[in-house]
């Protein structure tokens, strides 16, 4: 598939200085860790802050909670929060998962993205799959539980998130995908009224589904799951609310770019699991997902030029306008967006709708830590294939712990007792020099 240069392609720069690459705060967290001085008693503070946060976890009150877990989440978006996590990641989870099960929608809201910031901070491994494996549960039943749009899509997020860090296979992420999908098809027994998902909702709901989908070969996709998505996602281009047509549009730009469109669509006389029925035939099948193909870009071609009137801001405007022009090119073309950002010296590139959308939806999820986390974060920078640029000036002094420095470098530190008894020993011997030596020699030869 071609590549070109995006109408995005004067992307912003992401900066990473010390001072910029952390995410802003008014709370009292940031500015109690500034007023205290040197670099030792800043990490101490640190980790004692979140252990207090821990700690509040257990409170009755649910206000105390919740400004628990913004702290939380501020400090692990900040920073990679490995130190802590070495002694309280089983107690962290669990209290976050708590909050999910019993939580008001700010506090669900705030808890399932601390346990998203956890699972990108563990990156791939056996805690990860804790994560995944200990969550899907409380997460799909609160998804269930009511359609408050602070709650819904923080969820959602959250859900994609730990799906995409500790996965096994294509079946735990499809399960994932399929909780989302019910979100906005629900199942419904025969007394049940669905209610109506708002835009903030859907929104989130495609765009947590097309994170997911990126990491998805497109010949392992189960057929039955997914007919009629294509549909559904072109139904959403019409939709007033321009958020939820830019997710659509993404969404399909991504289905066409996997390249297994037919098991995105309903086919005309087929058995539902993407083989056709005795009698029917192939044709119809094929000519159905043509005419959908030509609908969906012909949809895209109008949104590209669009005069406004369904939306807001000219900026907002312009924006969708750049963004279907790119998927019109994707679909007429086969060429793909490419996008250059950068990061603290170096450039994180992407070359496709699969990469792009990964970009965009992490950038989204971490805010003002996206550039700390992919200095530092392992796991987004092999999922990025980013390199940062070394720092000179981080040699060993910014690497030690607090604990290395309390022992080491303390004056009443074990090596630094040793170094002033060795001095003050090699003192002695050279004051002594002129009337020791025959003293020494004397000693020597009567042992």
């Amino acid at each position: 598939m071609g590549k070109r240069n995006s109408h995005r392609k004067n992307a912003p720069t992401l900066e990473s200085d010390d001072e910029n690459s952390s995410v802003s705060s008014s709370s009292t967290t940031r500015s109690d860790l500034m007023s205290i001085s040197g670099t030792e008693e800043v990490e101490l503070d640190k980790d004692s802050l979140l252990d207090q946060a821990l700690d509040a976890l257990y409170e009755k009150r649910g206000s105390t909670r919740e400004k628990a877990l913004a702290s939380i989440v501020e400090a692990f978006s900040s920073s990679l929060q490995h130190q802590f996590l070495e002694k309280k990641f089983a107690t962290l989870l669990h209290q976050c998962l708590n909050s999910v099960k019993r939580g008001s929608p700010k506090e669900i809201y705030l808890a399932s993205h601390a346990i998203g910031l956890l699972a990108l901070t563990v990156g791939s491994g056996d805690n990860a799959r804790e994560i995944l494996e200990d969550s899907v549960t409380p997460i799909s039943q609160a998804l269930k539980s009511g359609s408050d749009s602070l709650k819904i899509p923080s969820l959602l997020d959250c859900l994609a998130v730990i799906t995409f860090v500790g996965r096994n296979d294509t079946e735990e992420t499809e399960r994932s995908m399929q909780i989302m999908w019910q979100v906005v098809h629900p199942k419904l027994g025969s007394n049940v009224v669905a209610s109506k998902p708002s835009a903030a909702v859907i929104s989130a709901v495609v765009s947590a589904w097309s994170f997911l989908l990126t990491t998805m070969d497109g010949s392992s996709l189960n057929p039955k799951h997914w007919q009629e998505s294509i549909s559904y996602l072109s139904s959403l281009l019409d939709k007033d609310d321009r958020s939820v047509r830019i997710a659509a549009g993404e969404a399909l730009a991504l289905i066409f770019e996997v390249g297994s469109v037919e098991k995105f669509c309903a086919e005309v006389k087929g058995s539902g699991d993407g083989s056709f029925q005795e009698g029917s035939k192939p044709r119809e099948g094929f000519s159905h997902i043509q005419g959908l193909k030509g609908k969906v870009i012909n949809q895209v071609r109008n949104l590209s030029v669009e005069a406004g009137g369904r939306g807001s801001a000219k900026k907002d405007l312009s924006s969708q306008r750049n963004l279907f022009r790119d998927i019109l090119d994707s679909f007429e073309g086969g060429y793909c967006p490419e996008i250059s950002l950068k990061i603290g010296g170096e450039s994180l590139q992407t070359s496709s709708w699969s990469q792009l959308i990964q970009l965009n939806f992490l950038k989204r999820f971490l805010g003002g830590g996206f550039v700390k986390h992919m200095q530092e974060n392992e796991l987004l920078q092999d999922v990025f294939q980013f390199t940062p640029k070394k720092k000179h000036l981080l040699d060993d002094e910014h690497r030690i712990s607090g604990a290395e420095k309390r022992m080491y470098r303390s004056p009443n530190s074990v090596l630094n007792k040793a170094r002033t008894q060795l001095l003050n020993k090699q003192r002695m011997l050279s004051e002594g020099r002129n009337v020791g030596h025959f003293a020494v020699n004397v000693g020597e030869e009567e042992v």
